[in-house]
């Protein structure tokens, strides 16, 4: 098997560990919200960051010292904010929303991405492209539509997930291309940490040997899905890994109708077609401007 591997194509054996890392999110998302059913969001989010930085401090201990090293800690703070606002909204969401419409309308961050890659980035972006994010947003809108009567303003909990992972994706683009990926993994994962340590008291409910047993699970999975996210982005070009991305939606559907037998609506499917294909779109034409 590992001569099989050792003979793929790098870029194929990228993708591969990017979707790997993908299907290790939903699993982590599937416990998310089975924990979310007893537990408060917040203490839920304090689970997967607290056992993540456990196995973080088992596997890379000996190494600590040297990875907090680094010439970017605000930048690297400012990272760890985002990408902590993404995962409480997300896990606040999907205590109320099916797992399918809370990863469709969250997959809108390759567009929220676009948006700021122009006002912050000074990128240049296209007509076509500008249409392809007001498309995407639509579709954004589709699904969220029904949901706003029975869940008011927790819908757009997905949305404001997407676009705090969109300002983290951002942020990662401003870090030196000599930084230690994992060293960026350790301070995301130690400052969440830290931020829900400091909430959770206010929120806490002591859990029982079940909730500990899926609050340790998505750490661990939320810990392995980085690494093999980490190894696919430090191989692979990320324009190529983008639209594997989209594969969470299939993921998140299946666990979503098998666990909790959510079954989704044609709002949910309308709305997760047209933002894929903007996402899709807005790819192929930054393949074809790239030199």
């Amino acid at each position: 098997m590992i001569k099989y591997l050792s003979a793929l194509p790098v870029s194929t054996k990228a993708a591969g560990l990017f979707m790997l890392g993908i299907f290790c999110f939903s699993i982590m998302d599937t416990f998310s919200k089975l924990a979310s059913q007893e537990y408060h969001s917040l203490q839920v989010v304090w689970g997967r960051y607290f056992f993540q930085a456990v196995l973080t401090v088992l596997i890379l201990g000996p190494h600590l010292k040297r990875l907090f090293k680094t010439r970017y800690l605000k930048l690297q703070i400012l990272r760890s904010v985002f990408l902590f606002g993404g995962t409480a909204g997300f896990y606040t969401a999907i205590k109320f929303m099916t797992l399918a419409a809370a990863t469709a309308v969250f997959e809108a961050a390759p567009l929220f991405i676009t948006v700021l890659a122009y006002f912050i980035l000074k990128e240049h972006v296209g007509i076509r492209r500008w249409i392809a994010v007001c498309i995407g947003m639509l579709g954004a809108l589709i699904i969220i539509g029904p949901s706003w009567d029975a869940v008011s303003w927790i819908a757009l909990l997905p949305l404001f997930a997407g676009l705090c992972f969109a300002s983290y994706a951002i942020a990662t683009r401003f870090l030196g291309s000599e930084e230690n990926p994992l060293t960026a993994f350790v301070y995301t994962g130690m400052f969440g940490t830290l931020i829900s340590s400091l909430i959770v008291p206010f929120v806490w409910d002591t859990p029982d040997l079940w909730g500990l047993s899926l609050m340790f699970a998505m750490g661990a999975f939320g810990g392995i899905g980085h690494y093999f996210m980490v190894r696919s982005l430090s191989t692979g070009e990320a324009s190529f890994l983008a639209p594997f991305g989209y594969v969470s939606l299939v993921f998140n559907a299946g666990w979503g109708f098998l666990v909790f037998a959510e079954i989704p609506t044609l709002p949910v499917l309308i709305g997760a077609l047209i933002i894929v294909g903007s996402g899709l779109f807005i790819w192929m034409i930054e393949r074809r401007l790239k030199p």
